[in-house]
């Protein structure tokens, strides 16, 4: 299948090249420093991405405050739980009702407060533009806009009446959302040239409730039109399963489809001209989120937000909005066969994957390292209390684990050598991966015995494994709940081989320290065994010729 690209990505020779040198070595803005540094960017090579920050892979270990937490009487909360979750990345909103109380006034102190205190602490930040949408309605639209109806107007639904939602074809609305965003942007330009802000996400969920699309005269007028020739592109279409000679008006070539890509096609072209008035001024890469729709059961558009970048949609987006770097999912749907569809669903050769809002799904953080640049949970400060105490939680210890070594992550799932696997609901203890001449056997269960392996209930099956192969014969593996095996195949297979060495340990400064060697008990009973708290491992693997 041919995807569409678009052009904030560096292609794979320059990509080549970047690997080859990294192996070798209040209310106005600011006046811009002179120590400029790399803008973030996002790179590609043969479908797999990675985020550069500074100039060097990054991988976002994040957390998302609640909605109404950038004021300042509660960012002390949300930085004690950052700091709590050892997270590297703080996603965070700006209102524009705040930024913009009156017409063409712009207050700046908001975001100026969020980076300084981000910088205090040595913290990425990724910037959620809160404007025409958040979650399907115009919430966060300044007062004096939704004092206006008539001149930025909801949509209106198929019986006539209004429906608490924008319309995407509110050309004033998108003018003022606009012209606002491009003041945000400038600003960051100017107040952040160490580039603190890495992501900007464009709006939050985009789409409609209630309503599929919007049934106004006006919007009527244009869905009678004919399909724009932008998505009737033979690559686009044959995406969407339609016939790649496919002319006419919505309903002509997308038939019972038509009213859901209507709309999916109105709000990305709005979100379009937004983003692209920005990243004139400021670059960054910049995403918009999903409310997600279930890829298993297929509903129609009315069960769910509409408009939005679900994953049928996502080819529309692409044509509709090239200045948006990707579209990401929120996941909030549960069950393993569901989760891991919705993460090989944004995965895409043309569609960089990151998680920016998920609930208690740190069981699937492995998986999103091994295909994606980010995984941050949502609503931090309101779920852990925003106090920075010796209290613990399962993605606390991962981020502990995994966040010194954020960087060598990103670089290796970059380059292909990360896989993972997670516990099945529905049982299957055993799991393999393939690592070329060698295979990686995991064993789900509880206890330290292999004879004695417990398998849990359903509802406790949250092991996970994750090996990166640093060698031919070289292992680094992180894990829940599981025991590590290994057997040789390809030109190995038959071979008999034994453990030269395993250490248990963490990394520091790039490096991987050692806490110890493990062997004998460690190792025997069908190999190393990791508990409930995750364990980095290094496996030196040996043929016995």
């Amino acid at each position: 299948m041919k995807y569409l690209t678009f052009p904030v990505v560096r292609t794979a020779y320059t990509m080549a090249l970047f690997v080859l040198v990294n192996m070798v070595v209040s209310c106005t803005p600011p006046s811009a420093p002179s120590n400029q540094v790399e803008m973030p960017e996002l790179i590609e090579n043969e479908g797999r991405y990675a985020l550069l920050v500074d100039g060097k892979p990054f991988f976002i270990f994040g957390g998302q405050s609640a909605n109404s937490s950038t004021w300042p009487k509660m960012l002390p909360g949300v930085w004690n739980t950052i700091e709590s979750m050892h997270a590297n990345t703080l996603e965070i909103p700006i209102y524009w009702e705040q930024f913009e109380p009156e017409p063409g006034k712009y207050d700046y102190s908001m975001i100026q407060m969020v980076l300084d205190q981000a910088r205090e602490r040595n913290v990425r930040l990724v910037l959620l533009w809160f404007a025409t949408w958040k979650n399907g309605s115009n919430h966060y639209m300044p007062g004096w806009m939704k004092e206006d109806a008539q001149k930025y107007p909801n949509i209106i639904g198929r019986d006539g009446q209004p429906v608490d939602s924008p319309s995407p074809h509110a050309r004033e609305a998108m003018e003022a959302d606009a012209k606002a965003f491009t003041e945000f942007m400038k600003y960051l330009k100017e107040a952040d040239p160490q580039h603190t802000v890495i992501l900007v996400q464009v709006q939050n969920e985009p789409g409609s409730w209630g309503s599929v699309r919007d049934y106004s005269p006006s919007a009527q007028q244009l869905f009678e039109q004919p399909v724009p020739e932008a998505l009737l592109q033979a690559g686009v279409l044959k995406q969407l399963n339609i016939p790649a000679d496919a002319k006419g008006t919505w309903a002509e070539v997308f038939g019972k489809d038509a009213d859901e890509y209507f709309h999916a096609w109105s709000v990305a072209s709005y979100i379009e001209n937004v983003a692209a008035a920005g990243k004139a001024v400021n670059p960054l890469p910049m995403y918009a989120n999903a409310a997600l729709r279930d890829p298993l059961s297929n509903p129609p558009a009315t069960h769910y937000e509409s408009g939005g970048p679900t994953d049928n949609v996502i080819p529309i987006w692409k044509a509709a909005a090239p200045s948006l770097d990707f579209v990401a999912p929120d996941i909030y749907l549960s069950g393993d066969e569901t989760v891991l569809k919705i993460i090989d669903l944004y995965a895409r050769p043309d569609n960089v994957l990151m998680v920016p809002e998920t609930g208690n799904h740190v069981k699937y953080l492995y998986k999103v390292i091994e295909k994606g640049i980010g995984f941050s949970p949502f609503g931090i400060d309101s779920r852990w209390g925003g106090a920075a105490d010796d209290r613990s939680d399962p993605l606390f210890e991962e981020y502990k684990l995994l966040v010194p070594m954020a960087g060598k992550l990103a670089q290796w799932g970059f380059e292909g050598r990360i896989r993972s696997v997670v516990e099945p609901e529905k049982g299957g203890q055993i799991q393999r991966l393939d690592l070329g001449d060698w295979e990686a056997v995991i064993m789900f269960g509880k206890g330290q015995r292999l004879d004695l392996l417990q398998d849990p209930q359903p509802e406790n099956r949250n092991g996970k494994a994750m090996i990166i192969k640093l060698d031919e014969n070289e292992f680094l593996a992180a894990g829940t709940t599981c025991r590590f095996t290994f057997n040789p195949v390809g030109k190995n297979e038959g071979k008999a081989w034994q453990y030269l060495k395993v250490m248990e340990g963490y990394y520091e400064n790039g490096e991987f320290q050692m806490i110890r060697v493990l062997n004998g008990d460690e190792t025997d009973w069908g190999g190393p065994y990791i508990g409930e708290i995750p364990k980095l491992l290094h496996f030196k693997l040996g043929i016995r010729e």
